[in-house]
């Protein structure tokens, strides 16, 4: 009997221990998941983006949020990462290029802000004049839908070649009806284009790449019109994924990014490279 008693009270004691055991589990657990919900990950190119989002740390650190910034040097694994919950939201890409990016990978990102405005550039490789461009002269282009289509807008506008009625922001080359200058369009991945103009007579660069390469809007051959069809469709956003566009995280990043602070930063560093939209 007294070593049935005892076994009894050593099951009841070890039960016990497994009881708090769980709860102190249990407690690290939640303890664990509230401090998660308190960081905030954003994934964004180096320039000017991450740059950006350096500026808000403070701004979110005072509403009780930890701002964790990955980098990324292309224009799809921010997205994934986004789509698969490795990511709150990022910040890189405008409107159409996330439009065609749903489009084509099923994802679900939707746009909680609008931020900036980047100018597309044509900066000189070879040629240092557009004047000077001779038949058959290289251009280099991103090669993604959105971004190409932005290139050859700009292009035209320069009076270099010229589009099919219609083609706006989703044209290609396929849709280039004069070409006097017999200009060859070499189609790049966006961030191999500023790494190439040496190897080209001119390239069209995106605004962040450009920057990244140490190019300023005053050494461009010809940027974008403040009021062309760019300035209005190719703001830079901050995306997330569908159905947390109201969430308490996302309401946090868009009222720190969309404030003073970051416009006046904007407006100080990027030389005009860089437009606030908001």
């Amino acid at each position: 009997m007294r070593k049935n008693i005892f076994k009894k009270k050593a099951v009841a004691v070890l039960l016990g221990f497994s009881v708090v055991a769980g709860l102190f589990t249990g407690c690290g657990k939640e303890s664990n998941a509230k401090e998660e919900d308190k960081v905030i990950k954003v994934g964004a190119a180096p320039t000017p983006h991450a740059e950006i989002l350096n500026v808000i740390k403070d701004k979110l650190k005072d509403k009780g949020y930890t701002l964790e910034i990955v980098e990324y040097n292309d224009y799809v694994l921010p997205n994934n990462a986004l789509e698969n919950g490795e990511l709150d939201a990022n910040y890189f890409q405008h409107q159409p290029y996330l439009d065609d990016f749903n489009s084509e990978n099923k994802t679900h990102i939707v746009s909680a802000a609008s931020v900036h405005f980047e100018p597309f550039g044509i900066y000189a490789g070879k040629t240092k004049s557009l004047d000077d461009l001779k038949d058959g002269a290289t251009v280099a282009v991103p090669n993604d839908t959105t971004n190409e289509a932005r290139a050859l807008l700009l292009l035209e506008a320069q009076g270099l070649i010229k589009l099919k009625e219609g083609a706006g922001i989703t044209a290609t080359v396929i849709d280039i009806v004069e070409n006097p200058h017999n200009l060859e369009i070499k189609e790049l991945e966006a961030a191999q284009v500023a790494r190439a103009v040496s190897d080209v007579d001119i390239a069209a660069i995106n605004g962040n790449y450009a920057i990244e390469a140490g190019y300023k809007v005053s050494d461009a051959l010809a940027v974008e019109a403040a009021d062309s069809l760019a300035a209005t469709t190719y703001a830079n956003i901050v995306a997330v994924k569908e159905g947390t566009q109201d969430s308490d995280k996302t309401k946090a990043l868009v009222d720190a990014i969309l404030s003073d602070e970051v416009k006046d930063y904007i407006n100080n560093t990027y030389d005009g490279a860089v437009l606030p939209v908001f």
